[in-house]
This record gives C-alpha cells, structure tokens and sequence, in this order.
C-alpha cells in the first residue's frame, strides 16, 4: 500500500507542505540553504525539489535539472518556477533510485530533507554517485536518527510506521551520514543542528571519491 501511494503521489501533503515547513524554513532554511548551495556554477542537480523551496537560491550561472518523484509536489514546483521566471532551471520527473541521466554528468548535486522518504537510501545515493562527476560536491540538509540519546532515539524507532504514513514515506530515524559514507562519499564538513524536539538535522557538503 505505502509503494502504491507513493507511485500516485500524496495529493494532501504536497498542498499541506509549504505551511508545514514554513517554520522550519524561517528558522532554519533561510541559513542553511546559502551555505550549502554557495559557488554551485556549472551543471546542478537537485534531487527531491518538492515546491521548489530550493529554486531562489540558485545563482543565475548555473544550469539546473531539478527532479520529483510526486507528480503533485512537482505540479507545485512547476508553478513555483513560473512565478520566479527563472530559464536556467529544468523539472524533470523522476525517483531518486532511478536518475535518468548518464554517469559524471553533474557539477555539483543538491538534497534537502529528501534522503529521509527515498525508497531505498542505498540505491539513492549510489544513484547520485554515478552521476557526478569525479571531482563534484554533493551539498545535503537531511534530518537523522538521534543516536545521542537513547530515549529520542528509541521513541524515533517507535513511532515510525505512523510518521511515516502522515509524512509521504519520511523514516525520521535513518543513519543518513553513514549512508552517504557508504556509498563512496567523503565528508567534507558537517554541521549538526538541533530541529524538531529531539530530532537532529545536519548540513553539509561530501565528495565523491
């Protein structure tokens, strides 16, 4: 059933997201998302666009292929874009366990609170490996299990399934650094942040070795 669902898009989350990250956003996006998408010229990737909370950002130099899954969120990002009249950013359809494109295509890759509902995290980040290029950076902001603490990160485990039934498929207890470390990148910096109550977020920028 949660495949199913996610194979038509969740129609309600996406038109609840920008007001459910709102605050998030103000408290947090406005900081995290310069840092992480500064110096980003040539060909750009960002997997997990959503409504496009990502698209301002973006220096006018770079070439952007900006890709979705849920073809709700993307319906959003699509008029978000044309609101912004900005030429330099392409929407492509597509799970990030699946990119479309050939290997090293990609200068640098973009994520923000994606890696948490991908399918299969393995997969994914093998994805975003083989497309960029050797000497690219991958610039993330991911929330992550709470291994600081035993009580939130046990009461991440617990709740879980019913997170991630109201929250399109988001596990909010995944090792995302480890993943992406696994999967043959190396960490370039990392800064760790406290979000919701007990649950960590880090943001940072890896290389493919």
């Amino acid at each position: 059933m949660a495949e199913q669902q996610q194979e038509q898009g969740h129609r309600w989350f996406a038109a609840l997201w920008d007001r459910l990250s709102a605050t998030g956003e103000r408290r947090f996006g406005r900081k995290i998302r310069p840092r992480i998408m500064e110096e980003m010229a040539g060909r750009v990737l960002e997997i997990g666009c959503g409504t496009g909370a990502s698209f301002s950002y973006y220096d006018e130099g770079s070439q952007v292929v900006a890709t979705e899954p849920d073809p709700h969120m993307l319906k959003r990002a699509e008029t978000k874009l044309a609101e912004l009249g900005l030429p330099n950013i392409e929407l492509r359809q597509a799970p990030a366990e699946s990119l479309p494109f050939d290997d090293d295509t990609f200068d640098h890759i973009i994520s923000t609170l994606v890696f948490c509902s991908v399918r299969d995290q393995t997969v994914a980040f093998a994805e975003a490996h083989r497309v960029l290029k050797p000497d690219g950076t991958f610039r993330f902001w991911e929330h992550v299990r709470n291994d600081d603490s035993r009580f939130w990160g046990t009461t991440q485990d617990l709740i879980m399934p019913i997170w991630r039934w109201f929250g399109a498929g988001c596990h909010p207890n995944r090792r995302t650094q480890q993943a992406l470390e696994d999967a043959g990148f190396s960490i370039e910096w990392v800064e760790r942040i406290m979000g919701a109550p007990g649950t960590p977020e880090i943001y940072g920028l890896a290389r493919g070795v």
